[in-house]
């Protein structure tokens, strides 16, 4: 599994205009499957998102992780992320799961940060979705299970 973390100010997915999740302070989450992906690859990620310590204490020190901070969470489903650019113009999405195997894994993995005491919220899987985000810092990190 890989996903793009992107600390935030406030986040939104809309799905033919309509908003169907939305966060204040927390992190923006890109989440991406691969074939041989587990729920251990899942709650590996689940803890290491939630741990992070990409939020500023007092001291201005990244210090402190989402749960420390009462942050929020969006995760949307992006296919992409395991997109191959490395031949060509146009990105090869063989490395991708199919949709049978990363919406389970997906949702297992959005239950496992709630299961941590984290509010999330998401996008909807396999649809065309806009995602806009004030990214804070900018901070952006890319963290795989494997």
């Amino acid at each position: 599994m890989r996903v793009v973390v992107q600390r935030c100010k406030r986040a939104e997915v809309t799905v033919n205009d309509t908003t169907i999740g939305r966060i204040e302070q927390g992190l923006l989450l890109l989440v991406g499957i691969t074939h041989d992906d587990t729920e251990q690859d899942a709650k590996y990620l689940a803890d290491k998102v939630a741990g992070l310590r990409i939020f500023e204490d007092e001291s201005g020190k990244m210090n402190l992780s989402v749960l420390d901070t009462g942050g929020q969470i969006l995760s949307v489903s992006q296919f992409t992320l395991y997109g191959d650019c490395r031949k060509g113009k146009r990105p090869n999405f063989m490395s991708a799961a199919r949709p049978e195997l990363a919406e389970p894994l997906y949702d297992k993995f959005n239950e496992l940060l709630r299961s941590l005491g984290l509010h999330v919220e998401t996008g909807a899987f396999g649809e065309m979705m806009d995602v806009s985000l004030t990214n804070w810092g900018p901070v952006t990190l890319v963290i795989d299970s494997k």
